[in-house]
């Protein structure tokens, strides 16, 4: 099955309530060292993989997401991420 444009993923994420909505690459092998945003993020994943944890959970342990998943993050919740070896975009909705 062919993955969807830019363009309906975009729409797809705003459907989902988001008002601030973008497609974001990121090179292979990208890592986001440990962070929150202030609101709730929601992420689509288009091309690639990334994987996520949360550094303060209880039982720490990393989760990998590829194309078609959906990743939320609450607000303010601390969070670690890296990208696979071939790199990663996604829509970012906040």
């Amino acid at each position: 099955m062919p993955s969807k444009s830019r363009k309906d993923a975009e729409a797809e994420v705003r459907s989902w309530g988001f008002a601030h909505v973008f497609t974001w690459s990121d090179g292979p092998n990208a890592h986001y060292t440990p962070h929150s945003h202030s609101g709730l993020t929601t992420h689509l994943i288009l091309d690639g993989k990334l994987t996520i944890t949360y550094p303060n959970d209880k039982e720490p342990k990393k989760e990998t997401f590829g194309p078609g998943a959906r990743l939320d993050v609450d607000a303010k919740r601390l969070h670690e991420v890296w990208m696979g070896p071939e790199g990663c975009t996604y829509v970012i909705g906040e």
